[in-house]
């Protein structure tokens, strides 16, 4: 009787551990999913008195380390992306959007759902805000038919801009 009982309990521990090895085996490797982003770029100048009124950036300069948003609203009018990037030193701007999601891939798509705007200047003798480009109201993205591709990592490419700030104070102009 005792046997009979050691053989149905070994018999059952070895019908269970079967399953449990089968399931712990390793899964094949998954092939490397490549990355797709949005980006948006652009850039940020500061506009010259000469030019004051205008959406003229004749003779205008690149600002380092300016600031622009980037707002994405859904197709209820909902904003579902906001982020503000910073300018390189040359006063360019490369927006990565990571997060941003579609959820109508026609309402929703950056080009229908995104503005850009100006947030802020470091340069205490250029900070006033211009709609240049609608800077100041919202630039609406671009489409450039550009897409930067690497092993891993696809992104397409809009633009904004370019954007400009002013001085608070341009002397009048000499009038003759």
């Amino acid at each position: 009787m005792a046997s009979s009982q050691l053989i149905l309990i070994v018999s059952l521990l070895f019908a269970l551990a079967i399953p449990l090895t089968t399931a712990y085996k390793k899964a094949p490797a998954k092939p490397v999913e490549k990355t797709a982003q949005v980006v948006v770029e652009g850039m940020v100048y500061c506009q010259s008195c000469d030019n004051y009124g205008s959406w003229s950036l004749s003779g205008a300069k690149p600002i380092a380390a300016a600031k622009v948003s980037v707002i994405c609203k859904n197709y209820m009018k909902r904003v579902s992306y906001y982020k503000a990037f910073q300018t390189d030193k040359n006063g360019y701007l490369f927006a990565e959007l990571d997060g941003f999601k579609m959820g109508h891939s026609y309402l929703d798509h950056p080009l229908h759902s995104c503005r850009v705007k100006l947030v802020s200047s470091p340069l205490e003798n250029c900070d006033v805000f211009t709609n240049v480009n609608y800077g100041l109201t919202g630039a609406p993205l671009r489409f450039l038919d550009k897409t930067l591709r690497r092993s891993n990592y696809e992104a397409v490419i809009y633009a904004a801009g370019p954007f400009a700030f002013r001085p608070a104070y341009c002397p009048p102009k000499p009038e003759y």
